[in-house]
């Protein structure tokens, strides 16, 4: 019954207002009835108290000094201040502390109650004591304001509320929408590294096969084996990859998500996938080796990959040399290659390998740099954070 009063209501706003409007104005009207001097005197402030609550929403203060002024008439020609004469101003002074601020809510307060109560006590009604005739008005016109207040204070605490949880909304999609942006770029780098890598690995595998078929047919048979286990390392690499991208529960083998990522530990047998194709790579260690961070881990090895592909691919350099420096709480990884007889450009486009390098270095927390050498060589350094172990606790 209430929802549909309400309903009612908001469809029909003029017609409510109105039939406030009336309501108020029988009230107050009451009072000239039952006082003297009469109804006939008091019945025009009664229809001045009630017109100047039309605007009471857009003009507060206004609608306040305007009734207040009538009731302070209607006492200074000998009617009493009571409740029903007032209601005008309490309904003026209600919707002042509701839409204006507490500090102008209450001035207008105080500017009514210096209004009317002056005027209850110069009228001095049957010789009433002055606490009797200022008293009453004052805390009758008090309660609307702090109700009013209470309101106001109600609906802005509610209106923060609903902001922040905007705010939170809009936040919470930026931020969704910002990891979705990295993990695409992210799944893209893992996907140029893995397919660059093992296709230019067959590519010159295939080649080198190619060139000693008929000269050397045993050898041409090894690296044809070593191409076979080249394109199933690529393919199991992919696999692995492209399931970043698939749900858990949709995943058909759940040890895919338990082979452990590659990293340094796997060199030797990515020096031996490039022996294959004709290229010496030669690894030197200094420092003490030591484990790493996963996430560093897989930086380094990627990181090597790629410059060792960018060799295969870009020059036809026979040699190449990975240098690891184990510091206290760096790893210095350095790539180098003696350049070639005729070193190749890069194909039409540039490409991401120096750049997905790059961004892995300082998605770890390191940073690199690359660029010829004096003798015509490339070179690729990177350094990355490499933790020393914790020490063992004395028993």
């Amino acid at each position: 019954m209430l929802s549909s009063w309400r309903r009612y209501a908001d469809g029909h706003p003029h017609l409510v207002e109105a039939a406030f409007l009336l309501l108020v104005l029988v009230a107050t009207s009451r009072q000239y009835v039952e006082s003297d001097p009469g109804w006939w005197a008091g019945q025009p402030l009664a229809l001045a108290a009630t017109a100047g609550l039309f605007r009471r929403r857009d003009h507060p203060r206004a609608a306040v000094l305007m009734t207040a002024a009538c009731a302070a008439v209607s006492v200074a020609v000998g009617y009493p201040v009571l409740v029903l004469l007032l209601t005008p101003v309490l309904v003026a002074l209600y919707e002042a502390a509701v839409r204006t601020p507490q500090r102008a809510a209450y001035a207008s307060y105080l500017g009514a109650v210096a209004l009317i109560v002056p005027a209850a006590l110069l009228a001095g009604r049957d010789g009433q004591p002055w606490a009797a005739e200022s008293l009453p008005p004052v805390a009758w016109m008090l309660f609307p304001v702090l109700a009013g207040t209470s309101v106001r204070s109600r609906r802005a605490y509610l209106h923060a509320v609903h902001t922040r949880a905007e705010h939170a909304e809009r936040t919470r999609e930026e931020e969704a929408r910002h990891r979705v942006a990295e993990e695409r770029i992210r799944i893209a780098r893992e996907l140029h590294d893995v397919v660059a890598h093992h296709m230019a690995l067959a590519n010159a595998q295939a080649g080198t096969a190619a060139h000693l078929a008929r000269s050397h047919p045993e050898q041409a048979h090894e690296i044809l084996t070593h191409l076979t286990g080249t394109t199933a390392s690529a393919l199991r690499e992919l696999k692995a990859t492209v399931g970043l991208l698939r749900r858990p529960d949709d995943a058909d083998d759940p040890e895919d998500d338990l082979r452990p990522p590659p990293g340094l530990g796997r060199l030797p047998e990515l020096v031996s996938a490039f022996g294959s194709a004709g290229l010496h790579v030669t690894v030197t260690v200094r420092g003490t080796r030591r484990p790493l961070p996963p996430g560093v881990d897989l930086t380094a090895f990627r990181i090597v990959q790629e410059a060792l592909t960018n060799v295969t691919k870009h020059t036809d350099a026979g040699t190449a040399d990975v240098h690891l420096a184990y510091a206290h709480d760096r790893l210095t990884l350095t790539v180098t290659d003696d350049g070639g007889a005729t070193p190749r450009p890069p194909g039409p486009g540039g490409g991401f390998g120096l750049l997905g390098m790059r961004e892995r270095a300082e998605t770890s927390g390191g940073r690199l740099s690359a660029g010829s050498l004096a003798d015509g060589g490339f070179a690729v350094t990177a350094e990355l954070p490499a933790p020393p172990p914790p020490r063992e606790q004395p028993s």
